[in-house]
C-alpha cells in the first residue's frame, strides 16, 4: 500500500476524461455508437452524465474523434454540461487519445496529486458508488480500476503450432474482468506513459495496463464494479443496454417498448444482410 498523500483528499482537482474517440468498427462504422441513442438518450450522453451529476468531480475533458466531435459538443450545450471544460481530438488508439487528455492537462497546470478518472464513452452506466470508490481509493493508492470478479474459470493460454492450448488456469478468487474508470494520481499515470513512450512494442488497451507494466512497483486497487456497466461493442449488446436503461429510467408504455425493439431489430438485421 502506498503511503498516504499529505494533501486534503478534498483540496485536489477530481477530473474525468471520457474517452470517445473510438470507431468502433465492430459495431457500424457508418453509425458511430457513441452517438446511438439507448432509452432516449445518446451512449455518450449517459457517460457524461454521470461524472457531471458527481459532486466530487471538479472537471470534465471529453476526447472526441473527428467523426463525432461537432455532435458531442451540441450534445454538451443542449444538456447544459457546465463541468465539460473541453472537448479535444483524439488520436490513432486508445492510449493516443488518453494522452492527448494528459497532455492537455499538464498544459494547463493541473496538480501532480490531482485525481484522474479514465473513462470509456460506451460504458453508459458506470455506477456512482463505482466512481466514488475510485475517487476514495486514490487516497490510499496512486492507480485503481473499477472491476468486477469473473464468475467462469479463466485459462491463459499460449500458441503451440496454429492451435491455442493451456499454459496456466489461475485462482477463480484472484480473477477480475476489468471495467472504467480507472483512476490514477496524475502524476502517476504521466509517468507511466512516458516511460510506456520507450517502448516500441507498446499497444495497451486500458490505462491500467500501462502503470502494471511500466510502474510494477505500483499497486493499483480493486474498486467494486457491476455487471451492468456495460461496454457496447456490437450491435448485440443494444438490446441488453436498453433493459438497463428501462431499468434505471423507468418502463416505457407496451407501445413505446414496442416501437422501440421493432427499431432496434431492424438496424441489427440490416447490418446483417450488408
Amino acid at each position: 500500500m502506498c503511503e498516504k498523500s499529505s494533501v486534503s483528499p478534498s483540496s485536489v482537482p477530481v477530473v474525468a476524461v471520457v474517452l470517445a474517440a473510438g470507431f468502433g468498427t465492430r459495431f457500424d462504422p457508418d453509425n458511430p455508437k457513441q452517438l446511438v441513442s439507448v432509452g432516449g438518450k445518446e451512449i455518450v450522453v449517459w457517460s457524461i452524465e454521470a461524472f457531471e451529476k458527481n459532486p466530487r468531480v471538479t472537471d470534465v475533458i471529453v476526447v472526441v474523434n473527428a467523426q463525432v466531435g461537432d455532435e458531442v459538443e451540441r450534445l454538451i450545450d443542449a444538456n447544459g454540461f457546465g463541468k465539460v471544460r473541453a472537448v479535444i481530438p483524439g488520436g490513432a488508439e486508445r492510449s493516443d487519445s488518453t494522452q492527448n487528455a494528459l497532455q492537455m492537462l499538464a498544459d494547463a497546470g493541473i496538480p501532480g496529486e490531482a485525481k484522474v478518472l479514465i473513462h470509456d464513452a460506451v460504458r453508459p452506466f458506470v455506477e456512482q458508488h463505482s466512481i466514488n470508490g475510485c475517487i476514495d481509493a486514490l487516497d490510499e493508492f496512486e492507480a485503481a480500476t473499477v472491476a468486477v470478479a469473473s464468475t467462469d474459470t479463466v485459462l491463459l493460454t499460449e500458441d503451440l503450432g496454429d492451435r491455442k492450448v493451456i499454459r496456466t488456469v489461475p485462482d477463480r478468487p484472484n480473477t477480475f474482468r476489468a471495467q472504467t474508470p480507472q483512476a490514477f494520481r496524475f502524476a502517476t499515470i504521466r509517468k507511466a506513459y512516458a516511460q510506456a513512450d520507450d517502448d516500441p512494442d507498446f499497444h495497451p488497451t486500458d490505462d491500467t495496463r500501462v502503470v502494471v507494466d511500466y510502474l510494477p512497483d505500483t499497486p493499483v486497487a480493486i474498486v467494486a464494479g457491476t455487471e451492468t456497466n456495460l461496454k457496447i461493442t456490437t450491435l448485440a449488446d443494444i438490446p441488453v443496454a436498453e433493459n438497463i436503461a428501462e431499468a434505471i429510467s423507468g418502463p416505457r408504455t407496451r407501445e413505446e417498448a414496442k416501437e422501440r425493439m421493432h427499431a432496434v431489430f431492424a438496424e441489427a438485421f440490416k447490418q446483417m444482410r450488408r
